[in-house]
């Protein structure tokens, strides 16, 4: 099955050069060059991924976040020219699953682009033909096979890594994680310090979990350690 881009960048000749690569390495890429346009094609096609540009025209990246966050949890892979870690952590904390700097290469940006598509594929293929595997913690209720959180019988909407770093705690609920470990575990890449990628990440889970994020019971910090899971 060839998996569809829509990749959304205004720099007509980053995008061509973006997508001419990714047709050679297999993909169907469809551009827009504005917010706008990017949200009408989102709800005319279906796609794996969507590749995006911050600075955009008519309706910015993250306005364009917004959007796209209120109807679907599609990976979102940032190309961003700004490189502070305020930008990126922004970002992220919009609803994108992951980031790349400009310039880059070509070779890292298609690696990326295949992670987050096997992530989010595995997440939306769990099978429902296993025997649940169903967790109850205080008001949580977790379905670690199909991907199912609930919190007072109102379901929440996790992405696919935020369900995997509250999953890596729950399957271990005595041991505690260092960033670095909760990067290796879930990104299944090679940790090089940046701090922003779990910060945001855990953030933004405890937003969703939590009653009251700045005081979680979930998901406790261990302050110069990591994180564990709360004791119920």
């Amino acid at each position: 099955m060839v998996n569809k881009i829509l990749l959304v960048e205004d720099d007509i000749s980053i995008s061509e050069m973006v997508r001419n690569h990714l047709i050679k390495d297999g993909f169907e890429v469809i551009t827009a060059f504005n917010g706008e346009e990017a949200i009408e094609l989102f709800r005319e096609y279906s796609f794996d991924l969507i590749l995006l540009d911050l600075m955009l025209p008519k309706l910015n990246g993250m306005d364009f976040m917004k959007v796209i966050r209120e109807e679907s949890l599609i990976p979102i892979l940032i190309m961003s020219a700004k490189d502070s870690d305020v930008d990126k952590a922004v970002g992220l904390g919009f609803g994108a699953d992951d980031y790349i700097s400009k310039p880059f290469s070509m070779i890292e940006l298609v690696a990326r682009i295949k992670a987050s598509i096997r992530r989010n594929t595995k997440y939306l293929k769990a099978s429902k033909n296993e025997v649940k595997n169903i967790v109850n913690i205080d008001d949580l209720t977790v379905d670690l096979d199909n991907f199912s959180v609930i919190k007072e019988e109102t379901k929440i909407k996790l992405t696919a890594k935020e369900f995997e770093i509250l999953k890596l705690f729950i399957k271990n609920p005595k041991r505690v994680f260092t960033k670095a470990q909760i990067f290796n575990l879930v990104w299944n890449e090679d940790y090089f310090g940046d701090d922003n990628i779990i910060n945001v990440h855990i953030r933004r889970l405890r937003k969703k979990i939590e009653d009251n994020p700045s005081k979680p019971k979930y998901i406790k910090t261990l302050w110069g350690i990591g994180y564990r899971l709360g004791e119920f």
